[in-house]
């Protein structure tokens, strides 16, 4: 008997379409890319922590390149994918079996916390290794944006809307990564204090990031007043400066296929 099908959370079509609307402000001025920097150093540093380095990678989500290029300088041989097939990736569904491998190593980046199915993503990953390769997948995670949560509530009042995704927490990823079979499990998280002037600001941010909104079922769009309750809330948890800082949120999980 197969198992029943994932819920519809979010919508595909809406993540690629924002992934690219993404790459497309930072082709056309210097946007924000805190959030994938991060991980790419965090990836490089783990690597380099374990001594670790492997002769074939799929690195996939990263459209900056420079988690390709850095693994390149080491002589591994690279293959880079992408959700929306952004600059010279591969399109790649992450809820079906991976075409090509296996690796020695693939890296995650920023894609799996809008997958409908994330307990089958991780097991695609795991059957993409090489018997003794490694995985490493980091998304923004629960706890995330809790200023901009607060403001959202403000504005809706007493009808909450899903304005923000659902998350994961560090436990549930543990959880997740023994689920898969992965052997060697880690599940760890860490923060980063970003400061705003402004929720607009925020917002632009998490655009230019491809963090947006991509619910297969988004809330009405905000009125102008309840923009209005959202930016006073937002100011409120300023800082003597003026500014907000905005907490991500960052889970990692890494693993081996045993």
């Amino acid at each position: 008997m197969s198992a029943p099908a994932p819920p519809i959370i979010f919508s595909r079509k809406r993540s690629d379409t924002a992934r690219r609307r993404a790459l497309a402000l930072h082709r056309q001025s210097a946007s924000a890319r805190y959030i994938i920097d991060d991980m790419v150093e965090d990836v490089l540093n783990r690597l380099d922590f374990i001594r670790f380095e492997p002769k074939s990678a799929l690195i996939v989500g990263d459209w900056t390149g420079s988690l390709a290029e850095a693994l390149q300088t080491l002589g591994c041989a690279v293959t880079q994918a992408d959700p929306a097939g952004l600059k010279q990736a591969i399109p790649l569904d992450q809820e079906r079996p991976y075409p090509f491998g296996p690796f020695d190593f693939i890296a995650s980046l920023g894609t799996l916390d809008t997958v409908n199915d994330l307990p089958g993503a991780l097991i695609h990953i795991r059957n993409a290794l090489t018997p003794s390769g490694m995985a490493i997948a980091s998304f923004v995670a629960s706890g995330s944006l809790p200023r901009l949560r607060t403001a959202m509530l403000v504005a809706d009042g007493d009808r909450p809307a899903p304005r923000l995704h659902p998350m994961v927490d560090v436990r549930a990823g543990g959880q997740l990564l023994q689920r898969a079979g992965f052997a060697k499990q880690v599940a760890d998280g860490r923060g980063l204090d970003v400061r705003f002037g402004s929720l607009a600001s925020l917002i632009a941010d998490l655009r230019a990031q491809a963090l947006g909104n991509v619910l297969a079922d988004p809330a009405p769009p905000l009125t102008r007043d309840m923009l209005a309750r959202a930016e006073q809330a937002f100011l409120e948890a300023a800082d003597p400066d003026g500014r907000v800082t905005e907490r991500f949120e960052i889970l990692t999980l890494s693993g081996w296929r045993a």
